[in-house]
């Protein structure tokens, strides 16, 4: 890439734990969010290393963070289980931008404004790397599974 991209709280995170990671960069029409196969396609890896972070609630302010590949979709009922919930449902997307800090389609699970309790698909452990928003329309953070359950805090569980 030419054009040096912007260091997100994703990145400043990551950076401040000494993780290795490595920025990928793709463009966009106008800063519009893609989908994550698209993404995938747009910088070149297969769908299968690409996660999205996916925001859920179980009721008044508990909020959950979910990394799942992006041509999965999560097990709702799963999730609520790995929780010990009985049921959640996905937030609003109005309410993302608030509860996050992040806005739909540069949601990283790295640096939100405040710690949810987060939870990666098991199947990440099986990779070397996964690719998940580095919290900006665009920019992408490729890094191994266990470094970015460091970096947030995240347990690994079946949740798709």
């Amino acid at each position: 890439m030419a054009k040096k991209m912007a260091k997100t709280n994703a990145v400043r995170l990551i950076k401040q734990q000494n993780i290795s990671y490595e920025l990928l960069g793709y463009k966009t029409e106008g800063g519009q969010p893609v989908d994550g196969i698209s993404v995938s396609e747009k910088i070149g890896y297969p769908s299968e290393y690409v996660y999205k972070t996916l925001v859920a609630t179980a009721g008044a302010k508990d909020y959950y963070v979910f990394v799942v590949p992006v041509a999965e979709e999560l097990d709702v009922k799963k999730a609520a289980k790995v929780i010990g919930e009985k049921k959640i449902e996905m937030i609003a997307m109005k309410e993302l931008l608030g509860v996050t800090g992040y806005v739909r389609g540069g949601c990283s699970p790295i640096g939100m404004k405040k710690s949810f309790p987060t939870y990666i698909d098991a199947a990440a452990k099986t990779l070397d790397f996964i690719i998940v928003s580095a919290g900006k329309i665009g920019m992408q953070l490729k890094v191994a599974p266990q470094d970015l359950a460091k970096a947030c805090d995240a347990a690994f569980a079946e949740i798709v």
